[in-house]
């Protein structure tokens, strides 16, 4: 183990599961937004591309701790483009719009928890 090793905090274990949270709460969000109703079958059919994504950019940014600022955008990354090329592949709408709005609100998500974990880990001792 070296210093700088030694001195890195342990890893988020909870962060997956907070990725997946903020997915879920996005398609949420989106299909009530559109008046799609929210039953288990259509939420889970709008949130798969993107929960999928998040796992692929996970496995992608495990060499940069993908619980932190700087993996986290590997993963949200990886989580928009690949939910939009599964949604694109199943059909499933890719107007410019919704990949703008797609890309914003889970940037928003999946990297704001990390910056705010990032500052309150760097003020401890």
């Amino acid at each position: 183990m070296t210093d700088a090793t030694a001195m890195e905090p342990p890893p988020r274990r909870w962060a997956e599961s907070l990725d997946a949270v903020f997915i879920l709460l996005f398609a949420a969000i989106g299909r009530l937004s559109h008046h799609e109703g929210l039953s288990l079958y259509g939420w889970l059919l709008t949130a798969y591309p993107f929960i999928v994504g998040a796992l692929v950019g996970w496995v992608v940014a495990r060499t940069r701790r993908p619980d932190t600022l700087r993996g986290g955008v590997v993963v949200w990354v990886v989580t928009v483009v690949l939910g939009m090329v599964l949604r694109a592949v199943t059909h499933q709408g890719v107007a410019v719009a919704f990949v703008v709005v797609a890309a914003c609100f889970l940037g928003l998500f999946l990297l704001g928890w990390r910056w705010v974990a990032d500052r309150v880990e760097a003020r401890r001792p």
